[in-house]
């Protein structure tokens, strides 16, 4: 039987790829013809959202990560329980945590308005991502659109891929890892916590157990925390206490002043391998804009569902 060189190609090129499959399929100009309005419409009511609520800009944002490190960006933790199907809500990260659902469903009502039937909810999770980085004062970027969503979701695999606040250095670039990204991406990405905030329960043992903190950071944070469990889990505390509803590189100031809210981001810079990274993002904002912008791209790229694969859900919380 032949086959074509060009086809042969494009084989091999779906083979070779190894972070996100096919991705190779996935182009910004996925739905120009389809749904031009789609980018407009998706910021609109981004915009608006973040407008009544700042903090909704880093809720969309984590959402598209935790979406991401779960079986690929394909919007699977979107998907509500039902009596016979158990999504990734309830999985331990997620759980009285992830929010913004209620805003992906406005996104969806409003881009079906303008071309119904044709985009994915786990595309409209990028692009909102993205808008919610840009209304906060952050870089954009060329998303990658053409996923389709997932017909199944892995609470199992929420609960252990997602990492951890209470992850070590060690624990952080093996999740990274496990998804086709790098310890520099795993630092750069980091930085998204320049925004959004924490619960009490999360960075607890942080400020009154560790010792790489400083003291009057972590005397403030206990006013709202207190010591014992089960007192104040839900309280919140900005990750980044100078700018908490700007996307800037504060972030990286504060880990190398030993401000660092939570566990996990504090070891990017202890006396390891990874502080010279969070160094020079601490003084070089334009850089770690960029390098976020990348990263964020190489992301969406992590196994999403195209061609046949998947669906184009019409409710984002529902399989067809």
């Amino acid at each position: 039987m032949a086959v074509s060189v060009k086809a042969m190609s494009g084989v091999l090129l779906c083979v070779l790829v190894l972070v996100g499959g096919c991705s190779a399929q996935l182009s910004p100009g996925f739905y120009s013809k389809s749904c031009p309005k789609l980018f407009q419409t998706v910021n609109s009511v981004v915009r608006s959202a973040i407008q009544k609520e700042a903090r909704m800009g880093a809720s969309l944002l984590r959402l598209f990560f935790h979406d991401c490190f779960v079986n690929g960006c394909d919007g699977s933790i979107l998907l509500d329980d039902t009596s016979s199907f158990t999504g990734e809500k309830r999985a331990a990260p997620n759980f009285q945590s992830a929010r913004g659902f209620e805003v992906i469903d406005q996104i969806k009502s409003a881009v079906e308005k303008v071309c119904p039937g044709v985009v994915s909810c786990a595309d409209i999770l990028a692009i909102a991502s993205r808008d919610s980085t840009v209304t906060l004062g952050g870089p954009s970027w060329n998303v990658k659109l053409g996923r389709r969503d997932a017909r199944a979701a892995s609470q199992a695999a929420a609960n252990n891929s997602i990492p951890a606040p209470t992850s070590n250095l060690n624990r952080l670039i093996s999740s990274f890892s496990a998804v086709g990204l790098s310890t520099n991406d795993m630092v750069v990405l980091s930085g998204s916590h320049t925004i959004g905030q924490a619960r009490c329960t999360n960075f607890r043992a942080r400020i009154y157990n560790e010792s790489n903190i400083d003291s009057s950071f972590a005397q403030s944070r206990k006013g709202n925390c207190p010591r014992a469990s089960g007192s104040g889990d839900n309280n919140l505390a900005p990750l980044d206490l100078q700018t908490p509803i700007k996307f800037d590189n504060n972030y990286y100031v504060n880990l190398v002043n030993k401000k660092g809210l939570l566990h996990s981001d504090q070891q990017l810079f202890n006396g390891v391998s990874t502080d010279s990274t969070v160094r020079g993002y601490s003084t070089n904002p334009s850089k770690f804009r960029s390098d976020f912008a990348a990263a964020m791209i190489k992301m969406g790229d992590i196994k999403p569902l195209t061609g046949n694969n998947g669906e184009i859900r019409k409710n984002c919380r529902r399989r067809n």
